[in-house]
């Protein structure tokens, strides 16, 4: 029995209209889900013994009023977050082709190492003589991570990649400090990551743009323009958010070194060269790893996160306390600067614990479970993964950087829509249509109608395949201008297009009643 464009069993009579009312607000298994506040209607999923507390107990903080939590039975609580996470798009249903951000696979087995006893239940204040084999865990952590940077320090407690940055320019603020200098400028690319200007303003210092050349890649005779006795560092990302590798980076190196400044280097794009390339090599000082981006740890929804950052010899002794160091009884965290090791001059502290033990975890099982060769391979499966996207897609859609190769990133723009009638944004949220998440949007900002996709080293040539034909055939539609499936787009999501601007500058920050709820009573 073949089938029909909406999916029904053709010759099956009319199609049950897209556009109908059902009773239930539902459309199939497609179930329209509230709040979990207007869901609320009382009921409780567990019995609570009423107890009794005195004012005189709290001090007469005690809450005089509903807590205005909702109430609601276990199954339906369970049915809540079932339904909403079927409306979620997630690397487990189907290829996430996020730019700079490295939404890879997460192993399974990174997961069940994580909640081993001993790991998943440890106290962060639990005495650190019976911590050694997370300790362990930690210090061989350090290790793989110094050993494939080529930095001889690291510090672990960041957590994550903008709290990376601003420990390493910390550090570096912490080394022009002790040598009685005062450098307050920081200069960034344009094609930076937004979190680069912003993290350097938030530790005090003035932010001066660099400009990029045609190729994309920065310019690095106007950097060395830039150059002086008040500049602090450059914070540079490689391979740049256009995909590509900065190609003149020793050089730049050497130019930012003999100005007596820092590099500061945005570790978001280590996915591509880590087992390749070492940073310290190329004459970085600084370096945050986004744990999520490279060793697959969980990346988003608001944490936990972990964002270790890598420092040359010029840095190592402003390393952040806690430091982990050997001792006669094993590892030990020191936890005071005043307890450090001779020569150690800790910045201060970046948070209150050693960092998060959980992604720390995660982080080593995948090392160890692909080993140096498979870390390696990753970069590489990475890069020939997104070139492979470049090649296919660059005859139908416009890449500013086409001619060469890219790294673990394709980059398109929106010229080939030009003409058509359909936006950039028309082309993503049909996108949606297809399955998709849509790639990164407007990003970077140096090219207009910006699409970064990154397929990362986690997808089949199959799946690969499948992604490229749905491109391939929703641009060669839009030359054609063939519109009809982008205007309104999407069309077969849960909600339709959203009107972005008026939900950011008039957000509904209150739930509504529960109507059933109200015409109860």
């Amino acid at each position: 029995m073949s089938m029909n464009n909406q999916g029904r069993p053709s010759g099956s009579g009319e199609a049950f209209p897209a556009s109908i009312a059902t009773i239930s607000g539902d459309r199939g298994l497609d179930h329209e889900e509230g709040l979990i506040f207007e869901l609320g209607h009382g009921a409780t999923g567990v019995d609570l013994p009423d107890v009794q507390i005195s004012d005189a107990r709290l001090g007469g903080a005690r809450r005089k009023d509903a807590i205005g939590l909702p109430g609601l039975s276990e199954p339906e609580v369970i049915r809540h977050y079932v339904r909403l996470s079927r409306k979620n798009y997630a690397i487990d249903s189907g290829l996430y082709p996020l730019g700079s951000c490295t939404m890879k696979h997460n192993p399974r087995l990174n997961e069940k190492i994580a909640r081993l006893p001993g790991f998943g239940d440890l106290h962060p204040l639990a005495p650190q003589s019976t911590t050694q084999g997370a300790l362990q865990v930690i210090s061989q952590l350090m290790n793989w991570l110094t050993t494939l940077t080529g930095m001889p320090a690291v510090a672990m407690s960041p957590k994550a990649g903008a709290h990376g940055e601003l420990c390493g320019l910390l550090a570096i603020r912490a080394a022009i400090a002790a040598r009685g200098e005062t450098r307050p400028r920081i200069l960034v690319p344009e094609s930076a990551h937004g979190t680069n200007p912003a993290t350097a303003a938030f530790a005090g210092f003035t932010v001066d743009e660099v400009p990029a050349k045609p190729n994309g890649r920065v310019d690095a005779e106007a950097l060395k323009a830039k150059l002086g006795p008040d500049v602090a560092a450059i914070m540079l990302t490689n391979p740049n958010t256009c995909g590509l590798f900065e190609g003149e980076i020793v050089d730049i190196a050497k130019a930012v070194h003999e100005a007596g400044a820092y590099f500061y280097c945005d570790g978001a794009n280590f996915n591509a060269i880590a087992g390749k390339v070492r940073p310290g090599d190329l004459g970085i000082d600084a370096m945050h790893i986004n744990l999520h981006k490279t060793f697959s740890t969980p990346h988003g929804g608001g944490g936990p996160g972990s964002g270790p950052v890598v420092l040359s010899e010029r840095l190592a002794a402003y390393a952040p306390i806690p430091l982990l160091v050997a001792g006669e009884n094993g590892l030990r965290l020191i936890e005071d600067a005043a307890d450090a090791p001779y020569g150690a001059k800790p910045f201060g502290r970046m948070c209150a614990f050693h960092g998060q033990m959980g992604m720390f975890t995660r982080a080593l099982t995948y090392m160890l479970s692909h080993g140096r060769d498979g870390v390696r391979q990753a970069s590489e499966d990475a890069v020939l993964s997104a070139n492979y996207i470049l090649a296919s897609l660059k005859d139908v859609m416009s890449a500013p950087f086409g001619d060469g190769p890219c790294m673990h990133e394709a980059l398109f723009d929106d010229s080939f829509l030009e003409g058509t009638g359909v936006t950039t944004l028309d082309f993503a949220k049909a996108m949606i249509d297809e399955g998709y998440h849509p790639m990164t949007m407007y990003f970077p900002l140096v090219v207009h109608g910006a699409m970064l996709i990154e397929p990362t080293e986690s997808e089949s040539k199959y799946s690969l395949d499948r992604f490229i034909h749905v491109l391939h055939t929703l641009a060669t539609e839009a030359r054609a201008k063939q519109t009809a499936r982008f205007a309104g787009a999407p069309h077969l999501a849960p909600r339709r297009r959203l009107d972005e601007t008026a939900a950011a500058r008039k957000p509904v920050l209150r739930w509504r009643p529960n109507p059933l709820k109200a015409a109860a009573e």
